[in-house]
């Protein structure tokens, strides 16, 4: 399994914009056959990043997901969105993978 981690500086005036794009994939993504975990827009700090991150098996696999949703209706008028109205303005892709399983139970007080 590997998860990829887009990073995306955003209009911070269209905001607004950004979730809907969002929520868009929210949709299509795990129709599409990835595992989404979500997308993430500013909240505090920086107002112009955001992330968007999901698993998916391999890169072969993600090679198949990226044509399906191509192919996928909301997927088309999502770009297409996107694209027209400008609020993305610049994505970083990158693909990792967790180093540090198994991980340990968080203790609380």
């Amino acid at each position: 399994m590997i998860t990829c981690f887009i990073r995306y500086q955003i209009d911070p005036f269209r905001q607004d914009a950004f979730a809907e794009y969002a929520r868009n994939w929210g949709e299509a993504i795990p129709r599409c056959g990835a595992d989404l975990i979500g997308y993430y827009g500013p909240y505090e700090g920086s107002a112009t990043t955001a992330y968007g991150i999901y698993n998916i098996e391999n890169l072969a696999a993600y090679e198949a997901y990226r044509a399906r949703l191509s192919d996928d209706p909301l997927g088309r008028a999502n770009y297409e969105f996107a694209r027209k109205e400008r609020f993305i303005l610049k994505e970083d892709r990158i693909f990792l993978k967790l180093v540090s399983a198994p991980h340990g139970e968080l203790i609380r007080p």
